[in-house]
């Protein structure tokens, strides 16, 4: 229906536009769905720490009732990996998840979490969209019941199932950046034996003013309260806590693709398995899993399509550039609950940047960074289709050696390096991303990338 568009991870949209009659509408597409596909279990609605999240998984909850579903509600805001996490867990036909996640406080969205707990395919997604219509509950008397209940302890004992780790002397600092992680990430690392200190776990529906990203521009606060404290590493999540982020004592920001090769390589000590990473994820990840005799399997973005890939290939681990992550025996949905826990057990193994230095020293230095150009929603498709006649036989001074085209273009140049220009799955931008062995090549490649894109939009 008018202004409900499904993208990459649900519908996200701002407060003029995502209204509690629309949040309804869907509620109703999801209760036709689960009809339709013969799901008779409950359903669980969760929601993030905004202001209007907790009325609309109401809302939701009232829609699916009426239809007959009974309904669990968590007994406050939590994370989304909690979420999906109860739905494998309790055998439920499905989630229902009130966020927009690392978006600032103006956004809120609405995504469906099917019954193996992995994000929603296209085709389950295009069903639901399919089936929007205005709510029609049943009598009152048919109604299923709405029950609160905790989703945080069988989350926490499956995550201390799979990293059985002792924390003991180790100095952790957390950041909340004022969402649904709080008093959940802390609370792990503490039952592990960390020592932790927080900074932003007070709730804050407008997240202090700034998106609730864990990126290097918005841990200012983390990378101070790491070197007050004298910590080990920090550690933080974003809005629904499904993402996370690394500060390290020597770095600062750990690029999450720095944090990916330290994760994959501290699994390979116990398991085997292959790595399943994104399009626009390291190739340090390639160069570890060759090592190892180990292969990769690469995705388009979306953690959807690295949760299919980890399924069809058994991978050992999942991830992307974006800080999201997963690994075999867990809820295939990227878990920045669980990865706080993992990346601290990496660092008591072996200090955090001891380890990335020793990878980088192995296996050749990476610098990663992206860019973003504005372009509309209506126009992507237009612009790639126009790049895809229009690519140059060299970027940046460098021949391209091949062209991989499973998301939008990500051209590979004959000195290892690589950019790729694609569209955005959640804001009205093309992304380029570049990697290359400096700060300065990867510079000069988004600059080019940029400038391959914005004559087309």
């Amino acid at each position: 229906m008018e202004h409900i568009s499904f993208g990459t991870d649900g519908w996200r949209a701002t407060l003029d536009t995502f209204t509690d009659d629309r949040v309804r509408i869907v509620g109703q597409a999801v209760a036709n769905y689960l009809h339709a596909e013969g799901f008779t279990a409950p359903v669980v609605v969760g929601y993030d720490a905004r202001e209007t999240s907790e009325g609309f998984a109401e809302s939701l909850a009232e829609v699916l009732a009426g239809n007959g579903f009974d309904v669990i509600l968590p007994e406050r805001d939590r994370p989304t990996p909690l979420v999906a996490t109860a739905v494998v867990e309790r055998e439920l036909a499905g989630a229902l998840m009130i966020t927009a996640s690392h978006n600032s406080a103006e956004y809120n969205g609405v995504k469906f979490i099917p019954s193996d707990g992995a994000p929603a395919l296209p085709s389950v997604t295009d069903a639901v969209a399919n089936r929007l219509t205005e709510p029609k509950l049943a009598p009152v008397s048919e109604w299923g019941t709405v029950e609160r209940v905790d989703l945080q302890t069988p989350h926490a004992e499956a995550a201390h199932s799979l990293v059985d780790t002792d924390l003991t002397g180790l100095t952790i600092v957390y950041d909340a950046m004022h969402g649904s992680g709080r008093g959940v990430t802390d609370a792990l690392l503490r039952e592990a034996g960390a020592e932790v200190h927080t900074v932003r776990v007070e709730r804050d529906p407008t997240f202090g003013g700034s998106p609730p990203e864990p990126s290097g521009e918005h841990l200012e606060p983390l990378v101070d309260a790491v070197k007050e404290h004298n910590a080990d590493i920090g550690i933080a999540n974003d809005g629904d806590a499904d993402r996370v982020g690394f500060v390290t004592p020597d770095r600062g920001h750990l690029d999450e693709n720095l944090f990916y090769a330290a994760l994959y390589e501290y699994l390979l000590k116990s398991e085997s398995g292959p790595a399943v990473r994104t399009v626009s994820t390291t190739f340090l990840i390639d160069r570890i899993a060759e090592a190892h005799g180990q292969s990769v399997v690469e995705t388009e973005v979306g953690f959807k399509w690295v949760a299919n890939a980890m399924k069809e290939h058994d991978a050992l681990v999942g991830g992307e550039e974006s800080g999201g992550f997963s690994i075999r025996g867990h809820v295939r949905e990227k878990d920045g609950v669980l990865m706080g826990l993992l990346g601290a057990a990496v660092t008591a193994a072996e200090p955090i940047d001891d380890r990335v230095n020793r990878l980088l020293e192995t296996h050749g230095d990476i610098v990663a960074s992206k860019s973003s150009v504005d372009c509309p929603d209506s126009e992507k498709a237009r612009v790639i289709n126009n790049l895809k006649d229009d690519l140059p036989e060299t970027v940046a001074g460098r021949d391209i050696a091949d062209v991989v085209s499973l998301d939008g273009f990500k051209l590979l140049l004959d000195d290892g390096s690589w950019i790729l220009v694609r569209p955005s799955g959640t804001e009205p931008k093309m992304r380029v991303y570049a990697e290359s062995s400096s700060q300065e090549h990867v510079d000069t490649l988004l600059q080019a990338g940029r400038e391959l894109v914005e004559p087309l939009i």
